[in-house]
């Protein structure tokens, strides 16, 4: 399984997402709704969620192990600080 595409939409600089994200697998299947998350220990991904009638939220769709979730997590991350540089040097330009 390979990321083919990742594209990120940037959430205003206030509050504790920044951004949310669709992966592409192998240009045949995309998830949508995953959240960059800036936690404690620096940013992290939230995979897509419901809230359950109970007020607990259940990932919709979740990798099975720890090597995909961090494959996939670095691949959201490296392009999201890549499309910070890019707003940076578009803000430099202007």
């Amino acid at each position: 399984m390979t990321i083919t595409d990742v594209r990120i939409r940037k959430i205003a600089a206030e509050g504790k997402m920044k951004a949310i994200v669709s992966v592409t697998f192998d240009n045949e299947f995309v998830v949508h709704d995953i959240k960059v998350i800036e936690g404690q220990n620096g940013l992290f991904i939230a995979m897509p969620s419901r809230k359950t009638p109970d007020g607990e939220f259940k990932d919709i769709a979740h990798p099975i192990n720890t090597d995909t979730r961090e494959k996939i997590q670095s691949s959201i991350l490296a392009a999201y600080e890549k499309a910070l540089l890019e707003d940076d040097s578009e803000n430099v330009s202007e």
